[in-house]
């Protein structure tokens, strides 16, 4: 059985497998391995400057000639790098976190499909009353910012009815083949899959940050606004560690009166102190009190056992998916 719908032959790529955009977890060779493997690589971007948005794209260009796109929260008004990417001949953007309207044509008229992260029927609605051509279905149980509070299972057959002929994206928890194989059932056309690939060789995630990746269990992320130095009042999930269990010990007291508030933790490769409650995860160049940094993780962690290159991380996920689709057909 080979895993190819609809969305696979709109957006360019050979299996439904989208690699989600983590932000500074993801980089050129991550996003490549998992294009040149058949899936959509993606480029979270949306903190990067005008010069880094550029380098990062043509790096990889340098890598592959297949569909990558790029991710942009909107948060803050993204309409420069929007026109970078555009101008970089990105022909793949999603949006998060904010509402697409004023960008989709300008995707539109340079050829651009337009994606969008939805938590609700309502708002999936909305997206494509607006224009955007292909829904992302994020469930509760994924890592990262989450920006709706319904669980997978529950919203990718509900986006799917109301975004009627658009394609939906499902995404949350997904970590294996049978997670794929779930909401393909559901309706969805592809899976949108983060916390897996923070392992693969190409990941710019630090060894100890996969070290705790790996040994982390289902039960050992937590649903908090705490790591808001960068961006503040953005829920995400994360695994717990030291500086969760302090502050919940403390009583979980609000921004300025937090324990360690203030404190440096660790160090960027640029030499950029981070401190405790940033929201940047730890990166390859990073040093210091790794665990106590924000450690973004899905509920989906306790599938994840080695780490392995991208492309063996998808052979696997699709092959376990056939499997379980194959056990579910005619008898």
């Amino acid at each position: 059985m080979a895993l190819r719908t609809p969305l696979c032959n709109r957006l360019g790529i050979d299996v439904p497998i989208v690699l989600a955009p983590m932000g500074g977890a993801i980089g050129p060779a991550t996003a490549a391995a998992v294009a040149e493997a058949g899936g959509l690589g993606m480029l979270g971007l949306s903190w990067t400057s005008l010069d880094g948005m550029r380098a990062d794209l043509r790096a990889t260009k340098a890598l592959t000639d297949r569909p990558v796109g790029v991710n942009l929260v909107l948060d803050t008004d993204q309409s420069e790098r929007l026109a970078v990417a555009l101008d970089e001949d990105v022909r793949i953007v999603s949006f998060f976190w904010g509402d697409p309207a004023p960008y989709v044509s300008a995707c539109h008229r340079r050829g651009a499909l337009v994606l969008h992260t939805v938590a609700s029927a309502a708002e999936a609605r909305r997206s494509v009353a607006a224009g955007v051509d292909v829904i992302v279905a994020q469930g509760w149980e994924a890592g990262g910012h989450v920006w709706g509070q319904v669980a997978t299972l529950a919203l990718v057959p509900r986006v799917v009815d109301a975004a009627s002929a658009a394609p939906v994206i499902a995404a949350g928890g997904i970590a294996d083949g049978r997670g794929l194989a779930a909401v393909l059932a559901l309706g969805a056309q592809a899976a949108w899959i983060g916390t897996a690939f923070l392992v693969a060789e190409e990941s710019l995630a630090h060894p100890r940050y996969r070290e705790r990746l790996i040994a982390a269990d289902e039960t050992e992320t937590v649903h908090t606004e705490l790591f808001d130095i960068g961006w503040p009042r953005a829920p995400h999930r994360a695994l717990r560690n030291a500086t969760v269990a302090a502050w919940e010990a403390a009583g979980r007291p609000d921004p300025g009166q937090r324990p360690g508030e203030g404190d440096v933790v660790g160090q960027r490769g640029d030499g950029s102190s981070v401190l405790r409650y940033d929201f940047d995860s730890p990166s390859f160049d990073m040093t210091g009190d790794l665990d106590a940094m924000c450690l973004y993780a899905g509920q989906g962690v306790g599938l994840i056992t080695k780490v392995v290159p991208a492309r063996v991380i998808m052979a696997r996920m699709l092959a376990q998916a056939e499997a379980t689709l194959a056990k579910l057909g005619p008898t």
